[in-house]
Parts: C-alpha cells; sequence; structure tokens
C-alpha cells in the first residue's frame, strides 16, 4: 500500500529460529511436544486445583490462574511458529502482529503480577499464621486477581496503541518467531522516542517494582525463619516456597539474562534463545516445578486418580 513517497507494509514476515533446513523436522517435533506437554500440564494443575477441595486455598487460586495465564502466554507465540516451520509462508498481517503483541504483553504481566500475589500469600502465611485466614480472605485474593487484570490490560493496550501509531515502511522482516516489540521498534520509519520512553518507565514500574516486591516478601520470610529455633519449622516454610522460588527464579532470570545483561556480538540469537527460555520453556516446566515439589498436588493427585481406580473396580 503506497502512501505520499512511501509505501506502507500491510504485513510482516517472521524469520523465526536460526534452524538449518535439515533439522527442521526434528525441531518441529521437538517444539510440538513441549507446546502439548504445557497445554496438558497446565490443564492438569487448573483441574485439580477446580476438583480437590483440599486446594481450593489463596496460594492454589493464585497457581491456577498463573497455569492459565502460563497455557495461554505459551499459545500466544507457538501455534504461529510451529505453522512458520510446516509452510513456506512465514507472514503475518500487520493486524495479525499488533494483536499478538497485545496478548503476549498481556499474559507475560499476568503471570508476572500472580507471581507478587504468591509471594504476598507466602509471607502472610509464614510471618503471620495465626491471622493468615483472616487477611488472606476470598475478598482480598478477587481483589488481587482483578488488580492485576486491570494491570496488565492497560500496560498491554499502551504498548499496543503506541505501536499502531508507527508506521512501517519498506524492511517488513522481524528478526524473530513472533511480534517482538523491540524488533518491530527497529523496523518503524516514524520516530520511536516516545515508544522508548513509555517502556523505559512501564517497564520500572511493571517488571522491577514486582521484582522488588517479591525479594522484598522474601527477605522478610527468611528473617522469620531465622527467629523460628525448630528444625522441622524451618523444612516446613522452605519446603511451602520452594516452588514459588523455582518459578520466580526460572521467570525473572531469562528476563534479565535477556533485558539487563545485552551482549553486542549475536545478539539475535542471544534474543531469541532467551525468549524461548521464558515463552515456552518456563510455561512448561511451571507445573512439573508445583506438581514434583508439592506434597499438596501430588495428593490431589492421588485421591482423584485414586477415586476413579476404584469406580473402575466396583
Amino acid at each position: 500500500m503506497t502512501e505520499g513517497n512511501q509505501t506502507v507494509i500491510s504485513q510482516f514476515l517472521l524469520l523465526g529460529l536460526p534452524i538449518p533446513p535439515e533439522h527442521q523436522h526434528l525441531f518441529y517435533a521437538l517444539f510440538l511436544a513441549m507446546y502439548l506437554t504445557t497445554v496438558l500440564g497446565n490443564l492438569i494443575i487448573i483441574i485439580l486445583i477446580l476438583l480437590d477441595s483440599h486446594l481450593h486455598t489463596p496460594m492454589y487460586f493464585f497457581l491456577s490462574n498463573l497455569s492459565f495465564s502460563d497455557l495461554c502466554f505459551s499459545s500466544v507465540t507457538m501455534p504461529k511458529l510451529l505453522h512458520n516451520m510446516q509452510s513456506q509462508d512465514p507472514s503475518i498481517s500487520y493486524a495479525g502482529c499488533l494483536t499478538q503483541l497485545y496478548f503476549f504483553l498481556f499474559f507475560g504481566d499476568l503471570g508476572n503480577f500472580l507471581l507478587v500475589a504468591m509471594a504476598y500469600d507466602r509471607y502472610v502465611a509464614i510471618c503471620f499464621p495465626l491471622h493468615y485466614t483472616s487477611i488472606m480472605s476470598p475478598k482480598l485474593c478477587v481483589s488481587l486477581l482483578v488488580l492485576s487484570w486491570v494491570l496488565t490490560t492497560f500496560h498491554a493496550l499502551l504498548h499496543t496503541l503506541l505501536m499502531a501509531r508507527l508506521s512501517f515502511c519498506d524492511d517488513n522482516v522481524i528478526p524473530h518467531f513472533f511480534c517482538d516489540m523491540s524488533a518491530m521498534l527497529k523496523l518503524a520509519c516514524s520516530d520511536t522516542h516516545v515508544n522508548e520512553v513509555v517502556i523505559f518507565i512501564v517497564v520500572s514500574i511493571f517488571l522491577i517494582l514486582p521484582f522488588a516486591l517479591i525479594i522484598m516478601s522474601y527477605v522478610r520470610i527468611v528473617s522469620s525463619i531465622l527467629k523460628v529455633p525448630s528444625s522441622q519449622g524451618i523444612y516446613k516454610a522452605f519446603s511451602t516456597c520452594g516452588s514459588h522460588l523455582s518459578v520466580v527464579s526460572l521467570f525473572y532470570g531469562t528476563l534479565i539474562g535477556l533485558y539487563l545483561c545485552p551482549s553486542a556480538n549475536n545478539s539475535t540469537v542471544k534474543e531469541t534463545v532467551m525468549s524461548l527460555m521464558y515463552t515456552v520453556v518456563a510455561p512448561m516446566l511451571n507445573p512439573f516445578i508445583y506438581s514434583l515439589r508439592n506434597r499438596d498436588v501430588k495428593g490431589a493427585l492421588e485421591r482423584i486418580f485414586g477415586k476413579k481406580k476404584v469406580h473402575l473396580k466396583l
């Protein structure tokens, strides 16, 4: 489409992953298996929490929403990646690219805020055990969830609208497997100063602040644990936080490596690999982290599948 003397593009081309053609089928099978594992694992966590009354607690309320967020977050990019690996047409429409950008930011941020809510839940459970039920009331849990949805909607919509105001001209090749915001900004042929300033401000609020709150929660948790002389109490406290700490480390570790520790050489390959870590690997591993390291989830699996075995015998 031509506008004045400029050719305004109507679609982008996603370069995808730097995989040699002879290995395409192998990696396609690998990524398909990873995506199906992500969907199945997170669905199992959601269904377990819905069916087992022992898991109807604030921690598992947030966990079920985190699983839903992980499932959707992976589904924003993986189906398109798998489709492009099989087809000879890696194009995505302009509207499709902005839509993918919106939902990528939305579900990525939602997972971020849910991790903060879960950290606060662990903080209250360990530092104020006698007041846990009154503090972490159903009303507060729903309020924290609604607040997370409102903030993530605002953030995702803000960046999507700012991206929509930019002009894209001749170069429409995105060196990524999804419509990454930083890659799109590099292709813009209009001024991106406002976008860059907003990204800097919003990242400070929506990424660094939640991370700082999680760190503060665990500093208070550790100081509270150290005051307990019982080794059994220390073990119990760490076991309840272990799964959450693992997920936090995986999520923020990849983001810090990608955005706060940039490298000058082969940055495109590094960005692609690190993006795979938090868009594909992290959502896949989270259900395993919570099921393998969590007695409550293991118990729920045994109770539900145990009932099914009994019914089958009868």
